[in-house]
């Protein structure tokens, strides 16, 4: 009689197929969903899929207009968005780079800036006509290169953030800046902000909270399903 194989493999753990993490890590059962008038767009390099602390996906999952797309370039906005038309006049790109609103004559938390990182005059009126928003989700090299690699970006209203509180990952996902944010935490600042409707940062902040925790839980009980995160690309500090 033949002896059993003791090599018995793993079965691969199920993955969400709305927020791509495993199963075990998933929160989709508790996501409340938003009525978003602003529309928005991540756009995710294809290095920064993180299963396991990534927000890109979850993110899109709240709103109800809202486009996740992986890549490094796309030839114009409605291209990115699928669309036959967008106006990227109308719609703004959180790229930080080398700005700060720390270093700007304003409290606000959301500022629009020019080309040259300057304070824009009008904010209220600037802020105020936006349809869409653009998140680049990635380290900070990696939101360099989507920024740089997609020209038709320079035809939307930059903006930049000036948090109040850091970022909830804490030493989950260290950031060189404090203004350093999560996507999901960005997405709800930003909203909150243009739409005028601070619930839609409680709703996403408290969906990142969770997000935590689960990790947390399930990084003591099955490691394997939440690995340590790896050490963030810091190369963000060396820009000029």
């Amino acid at each position: 009689m033949t002896e059993p194989d003791q090599t018995i493999l793993a079965e691969p753990v199920a993955e969400c197929p709305h927020c791509g993490k495993p199963m075990p890590l998933c929160i989709c059962d508790s996501v409340t969903p938003i009525q978003n008038r602003i529309e928005v767009l991540i756009l995710q390099h294809p290095q920064e899929q993180d299963r396991a602390l990534g927000t890109a996906r979850l993110t899109a999952r709240h709103f109800e207009d809202a486009v996740v797309r992986i890549g490094l370039s796309w030839p114009s906005l409605s291209k990115a968005l699928g669309q036959p038309v967008a106006d990227p006049s109308r719609w703004a790109v959180l790229y930080l780079g080398s700005a700060k609103v720390a270093d700007l004559d304003t409290e606000a938390e959301v500022v629009a800036i020019d080309r040259k990182g300057e304070l824009e005059p009008n904010q209220r009126s600037i802020l105020g006509r936006i349809e869409g928003i653009v998140l680049l989700d990635g380290t900070w090299s990696q939101a360099k290169a989507l920024w740089w690699r997609n020209p038709w970006m320079l035809k939307c209203q930059r903006v930049i953030l000036g948090p109040r509180q850091p970022s909830r990952y804490g030493q989950l996902r260290r950031e060189p800046r404090r203004d350093g944010l999560s996507t999901i935490e960005a997405a709800g600042l930003l909203l909150a902000a243009l739409e005028k409707r601070p619930d839609i940062a409680e709703t996403l902040n408290a969906s990142f909270e969770r997000m935590l925790a689960r990790y947390r839980q399930v990084q003591r009980t099955t490691p394997e399903l939440a690995p340590k995160p790896k050490k963030r690309d810091f190369r963000r500090r060396k820009r000029p």
